[in-house]
């Protein structure tokens, strides 16, 4: 019963778009058709005047199918990421809160001892912390604009930042972050909304946790150079990114794979989020892969500056 809506999904997402390539290509090669058609006609009468303007006018018509059939297959794939992001969205919702009402009717039914109790109450908490965070990057997503055109910014550091946001990472996936992290941190400052910088490093620090192997190693590494700028460096162990999607992990809604067979849950937010609050600081965030090692290496520059040190 619940794979036949999604294939009908799949399906209502494929259609359209194949009509407007197959659209756009049959215009195409009809306008070129009508245009060899005129040039010939016209230079063997020798209208070379009526010629010109014709093949000016052809041309117009054929970049603006062209430019049509980029705008279309951009509009479809976004729709297909948007259908894509309402189906996880639904499973990440359905999921933990089919998990709680189960939990609930057990512990009204049953009686149990208080080591089951316990259990059932970590679990509970545990799918209420994973509602809580969905929730909460849906609510970063919406709140994007209004940080966008804020000022008010303060000087934040950026080592006990970083620390804090990896703690959380290490929490949130029952890691200790000892056995997790490790970092070589040269005393930076950003001038930057806190709550800004916390959205950007929460959503990146995570994401290397989530994705990297198991366990999961990631090295944190922040420098200063002379010209303003603080560079951080988070790699994970994980498998990696494929070159052509490197760009596109940034994308709303944007995620790899089928929803039917992926393996870690998600909504394909974070990175837009990320990537979005940088650039709103005038700065710049990059995906590589690691040179030594698999994994991937993620690179955010943003204008900054040592910190100087005090006794």
């Amino acid at each position: 019963m619940s794979s036949t809506p999604t294939t009908r999904g799949h399906l209502r997402k494929r259609r359209p778009f194949h009509w407007p390539i197959t659209l756009s290509a049959v215009l195409m090669t009809l306008n070129i058709a009508l245009m060899v058609v005129w040039i010939l006609l016209l230079a063997r009468q020798n209208y070379w005047g009526i010629l010109a303007v014709g093949t000016v006018v052809f041309s117009l018509i054929l970049v603006g199918l062209a430019f049509y059939l980029v705008l279309t297959v951009k509009e479809v794939r976004l729709n297909q990421r948007q259908a894509n992001f309402i189906d996880s969205v639904t499973h990440e919702l359905k999921t933990p809160i089919s998990s709680l009402r189960l939990y609930l009717e057990t512990l009204q039914l049953r009686t149990l001892d208080e080591t089951q109790r316990a259990e059932f109450y970590r679990v509970m908490d545990k799918e209420l912390t994973r509602l809580d965070h969905l929730i909460d990057q849906l609510l970063e997503v919406g709140r994007l604009d209004a940080l966008g055109h804020v000022t008010d910014h303060e000087d934040v550091s950026i080592e006990p930042l970083l620390r804090q946001c990896a703690a959380s990472a290490c929490v949130h996936h029952k890691y200790e972050i000892e056995e997790v992290f490790t970092f070589d941190i040269q005393p930076a400052v950003v001038q930057a909304r806190r709550i800004v910088m916390e959205m950007i490093f929460g959503n990146i620090l995570d994401n290397a946790v989530k994705y990297g192997a198991n366990p999961p190693r990631v090295d944190v590494q922040v420098q200063t150079i002379p010209e303003g700028v603080v560079i951080i460096r988070v790699s994970d162990n994980g498998e990696g990114i494929p070159s052509e999607d490197r760009k596109k992990i940034f994308q709303i809604f944007y995620r790899r794979g089928s929803e039917l067979e992926r393996k870690k849950k998600g909504t394909g937010l974070g990175l837009y989020i990320a990537r979005t609050l940088v650039h709103m600081l005038s700065g710049k965030i990059t995906v590589h892969a690691r040179e030594e090692t698999s994994g991937t290496l993620f690179e955010i520059q943003l204008p900054g500056r040592a910190e100087a040190i005090t006794e």
